[in-house]
């Protein structure tokens, strides 16, 4: 790689285009920005884009991209997922279907690797590469993805993290020459745009995480939008310090700390509403991952009614939630959705009457009306030692994060039965295996069948882009594989999404929810105290009308809110 940017300077040299000096300072900057050292040279202001696509061109072979910007139409824009348009830096400049060429710019034109996967995933037997500079792709990425106006807003609006980093640090005497260049370069505005622009632009895309990732010869930052990772950005690997330094600083953490976990928390104002989000750093192999998690704002808060439930789910789970006492359980994986659910379940029945509690680690996001609490096992404030201070609080409605213990389990349930209401979690794969979880937790079964009420399971499956979504034909053979009727197939239209700008190439924008409901009747309450197989308790609740998660991803899939793969990658079942 040295050899090639001397060449291109050596070159550039002969043309009288620069001088060595020139050459020189471009190669010392080069080193500190991580940038190509042509890019580095049209920043200086030494050589014009068009005369380093003459060069390059020259050098390696290929055509060169002369018009000083790069103009696409949306039928090109769809060709290639922007993850992929980002992390390879390439972008469609022109098609022919009938000769089956695409025609690419980019700084890296003999990529074989990137060529050959743009042309499987395009279907174009030729894939001619044209060199451009970075800055034209990147100029030209940012207009037709539509992030350059939102880094602009955020590189210029001074007054963004005013309250944020109010209490942030000031460098003062170098006592430790390392740490206070950390938190010189932290501070550098490129780093502090690049921070704001991250954590302002996982807000716009409704992204859950931001994860900073070390690697071996590259950094990687990617964003869960909709529960699936995608590639936003690749910086420069000298970038990482600093970044991470920018994050600490701003999250409350120690800087000088690098070899252990770490937990904070940033709050920013952003168009007259703070933002929350809660950051952890890990040491890795090449350095500290940071995970920032998106926490959920008041205005984000849902509706119970507006979370998808059929029908007849929301009549019974309303009439469960409603009651003075008992335990009602939310189940399923990280990122399913129960806290969301749980939060709703709250504000649907907290009034001016009744006194409501959560603990909860960490705490996500504030419910009006409910006093929250954070878990702090460093001053003793634990699961345990808090529900028991709580229940000395005179409570009607109990929220409490999760169920992680046998202690804690007893206690809740003790609860339960003495006029509280306990909202709670269990990490399970359906309602009904939480009672084999409670019951390999210790739990006495004549605890779980007095107090339980209802138990909710869940899981969140990635709706159609309405966007990009076209008609297909009906996955019949599939759908009666799953159990489906055939006269449920009959008039139904089903849908896929094509991929675009909108949904990231992926087909898919939104997420909806897929439920199953565990009501505790008098039927179900007497077979748990007798013990009663799990496959009998489940028999027994379809009769009565349970549908189970499968069912109900069936029926989103024949309503045309998402697909059968869809269904089946989230449920895993054949």
């Amino acid at each position: 790689m040295a050899r090639k940017k001397k060449r291109l300077g050596d070159l550039l040299i002969l043309a009288g285009k620069i001088s060595q000096t020139q050459l020189e300072e471009a190669i010392a900057a080069q080193k500190e920005s991580g940038q190509r050292l042509g890019s580095t040279l049209v920043g200086l202001g030494y050589v014009s884009e068009q005369e380093l696509n003459r060069f390059l061109a020259s050098q390696q072979g290929v055509l060169g991209f002369e018009e000083k910007d790069i103009a696409m139409d949306e039928a090109l824009v769809k060709l290639l997922p922007e993850d992929f348009v980002r992390r390879f830096e390439v972008v469609p400049v022109s098609a022919n279907a009938d000769t089956s060429e695409l025609v690419v710019a980019t700084a890296t034109p003999n990529n074989l690797v990137m060529l050959d996967e743009i042309r499987f995933m395009t279907r174009y037997r030729r894939v001619t590469p044209m060199v451009a500079s970075e800055s034209q792709i990147r100029r030209c990425i940012e207009s037709n993805w539509s992030t350059h106006a939102l880094l602009e807003e955020v590189i210029h609006n001074g007054g963004l993290f005013d309250k944020a980093m109010a209490n942030q640090y000031k460098p003062e005497a170098p006592d430790n020459e390392e740490l206070y260049q950390l938190q010189v370069d932290a501070e550098k505005q490129p780093i502090v745009a690049l921070v704001n622009y991250l954590l302002i632009e996982a807000v716009r895309r409704k992204a859950s995480d931001i994860h900073i990732e070390p690697y071996e010869e590259f950094l990687r930052v990617r964003m869960r939008i909709d529960g699936i990772l995608h590639a936003v950005l690749t910086p420069p690997p000298s970038l990482l310090r600093p970044l991470v330094s920018r994050i600490k600083i701003i999250s409350g953490m120690d800087i000088s700390v690098s070899r252990r976990p770490q937990d904070g928390h940033i709050a920013l104002e952003w168009h007259e509403e703070t933002l929350h989000y809660r950051v952890n750093a890990l040491p890795t192999v090449y350095g500290e991952k940071v995970v920032v998690r998106l926490l959920k704002k008041e205005a984000d808060l849902l509706d119970l009614t507006s979370l998808g439930f059929p029908p007849a789910v929301l009549t019974r789970l309303s009439k469960t939630i409603a009651k003075p006492q008992g335990l009602f359980l939310v189940t399923g994986p990280t990122g399913s959705g129960k806290t969301t659910t749980l939060h709703a379940a709250l504000a649907h029945v907290t009034s001016i009457e009744k006194n409501a509690v959560s603990l909860e680690d960490p705490f996500e996001a504030e419910v009006p009306g409910v006093n929250h609490v954070q878990v702090d096992k460093k001053s003793g404030l634990t699961f345990i030692e808090g529900l028991r201070a709580i229940l000395r609080q005179d409570p009607d409605i109990v929220f409490l994060g999760e169920i992680r213990d046998l202690e804690v389990a007893k206690t809740a349930m003790e609860a339960a039965m003495t006029g509280h209401m306990v909202f709670s979690t269990l990490h399970t794969n359906s309602a009904i295996e939480s009672l084999v979880r409670m019951e390999d937790m210790g739990v006495d079964t004549f605890l779980v069948a007095g107090t339980l009420q209802a138990v909710l399971a869940q899981r969140l499956v990635r709706a159609i882009c309405k966007q990009c979504r076209v008609q297909i034909e009906a996955p019949t053979a599939h759908l009666l594989e799953a159990g489906v009727e055939a006269s449920d197939i009959e008039g139904r239209t089903f849908y896929a999404g094509e991929g675009c700008n909108h949904c990231m190439g992926s087909g898919y924008k939104g997420r909806r929810g897929v439920y199953e409901l565990l009501t505790v009747t008098p039927r179900i309450r007497s077979m748990i105290r007798k013990k009663a197989d799990i496959e009998e308790i489940e028999a027994a609740a379809a009769e009565e009308g349970m549908q189970t998660l499968w069912e109900h991803g069936l029926v989103r899939v024949l309503n045309g809110e998402t697909t059968m793969d869809e269904v089946r990658r989230t449920l895993m079942q054949d």
